[in-house]
């Protein structure tokens, strides 16, 4: 998401950053091309206009002409007006109440509200250690409530069985009943969706919300109908007492015109973000982090965040002890690694969070890819369990063996060798005086730059 925007709002503060010194006239200059930028990213216009006044109003005033890096300053004012408009901080959801805490989730067909109810149900049980139920009161949609019923199995929480011959209301009854008699902590209720805005579907929901008087109504749209997102979001948000909204999608939507515009159009948080297909792929929405993303300084919190979740501690422990015992790493431990890059989403997902990339070409950035990283697993897994311990057993006929096994070429497990002997002598020098003795290594790297040692 932010990949247009981001480019083009780097490469303007990029030029005003290294100036000594602003004028009125670069500053009026380059607020035009954000203005540009912004409404290619399908911006709604009264946010554009909102935040290009505000904008100038601080970068013409004390703060940026006077300052004494007036470019720096003028990227701190865009990071905190894109900030204001995404609304500040980040909203979380309010579950304060005797259980179970009703979470209605409204939206139109095809938003994804019914995976957005699953992964919203496993970040509320592996984050906030909640017992989550699910309930499908879409009696139109053929086999949304197996749908919902196969997702609540496959991120194992409680699911709340209903059928098309019930009565919404009904459904929605009995499942607040059976919440409460499992003791679930939450009760997150799927609704059914319209291929537009229509009086049929608003009494509906008007219904199911005064039946069960939820603490949460979340909207859950496309982030990918950009600047429609926010009227939709606009006019649910005037039928029903709208809590926050739920951007579904984002990992397919370039522009990120939504995320800007939702906010300051409905007045309700962005509360989540959708960012992949999977059953995790649900973020909170920092609107700060997000910010920094857009204007290329990456989002460095959400990527120590996203490690802390998924990478296995006991395996990383495992692999610490090892190495700091002067063991040797193997390919094993080199194949776990991989795996634990995948799990938080691939490369893609951890480069976007590095600060700078935004900057780097299309053509560099489009390389990087989950598909070397599969096929190095695949090479790994071609291999017998002696090779994975001791790799310097691959000899020719070995190579090609694993390279057949592998669906790959010899080339492939050559390169696949030499980036496992760089890995594997950065860990000796781990066991070669522990992290001490990395970081006197790393001092003498420095000295020799020419930079003091650390």
């Amino acid at each position: 998401m932010f990949e247009s925007l981001s480019q083009r709002l780097s490469s303007t503060i990029e030029r005003l950053r290294g100036r000594a010194r602003l004028t009125e006239a670069n500053i009026r200059e380059s607020l035009r091309e954000v203005r540009i930028a912004l409404l290619e990213a399908d911006v709604a216009l009264p946010v554009v206009q909102a935040l290009i006044q505000r904008v100038q109003v601080r970068a013409v005033g004390q703060e940026v002409l006077k300052s004494l890096t007036p470019g720096q300053a003028l990227v701190k004012v865009v990071r905190d007006e894109l900030t204001a408009v995404m609304g500040t901080a980040n909203a979380d959801l309010n579950l304060n109440c005797p259980p179970p805490a009703v979470v209605l989730m409204a939206g139109l067909q095809g938003a994804g509200k019914t995976t957005t109810v699953a992964k919203l149900a496993k970040f509320l049980k592996d984050r906030k250690k909640k017992k989550v139920m699910v309930v499908s009161c879409d009696v139109y949609r053929p086999a949304a409530i197996e749908q919902l019923r196969l997702l609540a199995e496959q991120v194992d929480v409680l699911f709340h069985p209903s059928a098309d011959s019930q009565d919404p209301v009904a459904i929605a009854r009995a499942a607040v009943d059976a919440a409460r008699k499992n003791f679930a902590d939450v009760l997150l209720v799927d609704t059914a969706g319209r291929l537009a805005i229509d009086a049929q579907m608003m009494a509906e929901i008007k219904a199911l919300h005064a039946a069960l008087d939820p603490i949460e109504t979340l909207f859950v749209v496309d982030a990918m109908t950009g600047q429609d997102a926010a009227n939709t979001a606009k006019a649910f948000a005037e039928a029903l007492p709208l809590t926050g909204v739920v951007l579904t999608k984002t990992d397919g939507d370039a522009r990120g015109g939504a995320a800007l515009s939702v906010r300051y159009v409905t007045g309700r948080p962005i509360k989540f973000l959708g960012v992949s297909e999977k059953p995790d792929g649900l973020e909170a929405f920092h609107p700060d982090r997000l910010a920094q993303r857009i204007l290329g300084m990456g989002d460095v919190l959400s990527l120590v965040e996203q490690v802390e979740q998924n990478v296995d501690k006991e395996k990383a422990q495992k692999l610490a002890e090892k190495v700091i015992k002067g063991k040797r790493f193997d390919m094993n431990d080199m194949r776990d690694q991989l795996s634990q890059m995948l799990n938080m989403g691939g490369l893609a997902s951890l480069m976007d969070k590095l600060p700078g990339i935004g900057s780097l070409p299309d053509s560099v950035k489009s390389k990087v890819n989950d598909r070397e990283v599969h096929r190095m697993v695949a090479i790994i897994n071609s291999m017998t369990k002696k090779e994975r311990r001791h790799p310097d057993l691959l000899n020719g006929s070995r190579k090609a063996r694993v390279a057949r096994g592998s669906g790959t070429q010899p080339a492939d497990v050559n390169r696949l060798l030499k980036q496992y002997m760089q890995m594997e002598k950065m860990m000796s020098k781990l066991s070669g005086g522990g992290i001490k003795g990395l970081m006197r290594q790393m001092g003498g790297a420095l000295k020799g730059m020419g930079r003091p040692g650390i």
